[in-house]
């Protein structure tokens, strides 16, 4: 991976004893929320393992929950990030084989820390030919674009993806044209975009195009939003009726407006999807995820060391920037 890695400061190591985590007491703007704490190692339960943190993304999905949008969802204090990789170092006799795996411990603590206790049910192993930056990101936007596609039937149909930026518009858009599309449409806001998605098989249309962005709402069968705001709202509204308009984003921060459309507008939620979903199923959808990252090429990151946060929040704000990556080695 050509990834930057920023120089370090002064800092010490996490003890044996004790993990590092990225930390909030209270919502707002996560610059001013988050902070490093020290935490106790607790003991595990028989079916927990110890996964020592590598990598993990910052991704909107992240932040947003940070800044307070679903309080209801959140006990203070909580540590950030829903994704990432780690190795387990730690496990009970039960588990003995998984010491040295490389996993995603995924749907339960933060992963925003030097270690995270997993329950070895829902951690994810990840295949020897999978890098750390691509596994770091296996889960959120893969997920996401799976779960939407297969519940929307878009052989022969045109499909439109609003934040085509984004990666989970990558792999949307290359799922849609697996799934027999006729044709897919991406709206991007950053000029350097519209190659990347040619090269996927995407039509790109600008942002900056209000007329051309009224043309493909005209033409969609089936939207896929993550804009929300003004752009999401018109073309909601330009859709034809019968069609359909999916949200899984609010990149904008601005809720759409419904009146007027005549498009049947759907809201989709990961943790929706993942509510029902019994263990061997969520182990069974990462058979297609690893798959998915391999046709579809991600782009390499910028890494930071986990106590550089600050610094990789600033490069997360730069539109067209390498995602970043949180090294939670280096604390």
């Amino acid at each position: 991976m050509e990834a930057i890695i920023n120089g370090a400061d002064d800092s010490t190591a996490t003890s044996p004893d004790r993990r590092s985590a990225l930390t909030y007491r209270r919502f707002g703007d996560p610059a001013g929320v988050l902070q490093i704490d020290k935490r106790p190692l607790q003991d595990r339960g028989r079916h927990m393992l110890g996964v020592a943190m590598v990598l993990a993304p910052i991704n909107p999905s992240d932040l947003i929950p940070i800044t307070g949008a679903y309080p209801h969802r959140i006990a203070l204090p909580a540590i950030g990030g829903y994704e990432g990789v780690g190795q387990v170092v730690d496990a009970s006799p039960d588990h003995a084989d998984w010491i040295g795996r490389r996993v995603l411990p995924l749907r339960g603590e933060g992963t925003w820390q030097s270690i995270v206790d997993c329950d070895a049910d829902l951690a994810i192993r990840v295949p020897d030919y999978v890098p750390d930056h691509l596994a770091a990101r296996a889960y959120i936007n893969p997920l996401a674009a799976l779960c939407m596609m297969d519940a929307r039937d878009v052989a022969g149909r045109t499909v439109l993806l609003l934040g085509a930026g984004s990666n989970c518009a990558d792999y949307l858009g290359a799922l849609a044209r697996e799934h027999g599309a006729k044709h897919v449409i991406g709206i991007y806001r950053s000029l350097e975009r519209a190659p990347r998605l040619e090269a996927l098989g995407i039509e790109p249309v600008g942002l900056s195009d209000a007329r051309a962005v009224t043309r493909a709402a005209e033409r969609a069968d089936i939207t896929f939003d993550a804009l929300g705001g003004p752009v999401g709202t018109e073309v909601l509204k330009s859709m034809r009726a019968a069609t359909v308009f999916v949200s899984y984003g609010l990149l904008s921060g601005e809720p759409i407006a419904f009146a007027g459309s005549c498009a049947r507008h759907c809201r989709f939620h990961l943790r929706d999807a993942l509510a029902g979903m019994s263990v061997g199923a969520w182990q069974g959808m990462f058979g297609r995820v690893w798959p998915l990252l391999r046709h579809v090429e991600v782009p390499a990151g910028q890494v930071f060391a986990a106590r550089q946060w600050r610094q990789a929040l600033i490069a997360f704000a730069r539109p067209g920037r390498a995602k970043p990556l949180l090294d939670l080695q280096a604390f």
